[in-house]
């Protein structure tokens, strides 16, 4: 299992004109901690949210990882807790075969959210670019002994479900 900085390809598609970000400052998801369950995946560019707003945000990052694991991508705690921002869909899942899918490569994007709850901030979120922006933990699954799933994924971002 590893991370991978996408391709310097999939770079000038994604990034390149849309995030200052040069390739090689694009940092591969690191732990903070040795006791860390979480990968923390970084910012491609300075960005600042007021309430009620979103944003998406590529990584600039694919990961391989064995068939029978997944990536989970989360909030960091600290956001929520201040902010109220979370990702827009809660809990983002990457399945083993999003890594190089012929869709977008398996690029990981983020969409983060500040909702317009003044209990908890109205000040501005602003992350610049290298900040920890979500956070990433590998996980196993399990399927059932009557599984007969033979698909094989075609496309990127939501991708399994056509």
């Amino acid at each position: 299992m590893k991370f991978e900085k996408i391709s310097k390809r999939q770079y000038m598609k994604d990034i390149v004109g849309k995030f200052p970000i040069a390739y090689n400052d694009i940092k591969l998801p690191k732990r903070g901690t040795a006791q860390s369950a979480g990968y923390d995946f970084f910012s491609v560019a300075d960005i600042t949210l007021l309430p009620g707003e979103s944003i998406k945000l590529p990584t600039g990052i694919k990961f391989k990882c064995d068939p029978d694991k997944f990536l989970a991508a989360y909030p960091r705690s600290g956001h929520g807790f201040k902010y109220g921002v979370m990702l827009a869909n809660t809990v983002g899942i990457i399945d083993a075969d999003y890594y190089d899918n012929p869709g977008n490569e398996g690029h990981i994007w983020v969409k983060l959210t500040y909702p317009q709850q003044a209990s908890i901030s109205i000040d501005p979120f602003v992350i610049k670019q290298g900040d920890a922006i979500f956070q990433g933990i590998i996980q196993p699954y399990f399927t059932v002994e009557d599984d007969d799933a033979d698909g094989e994924r075609v496309g990127g971002f939501g991708s399994t479900s056509k």
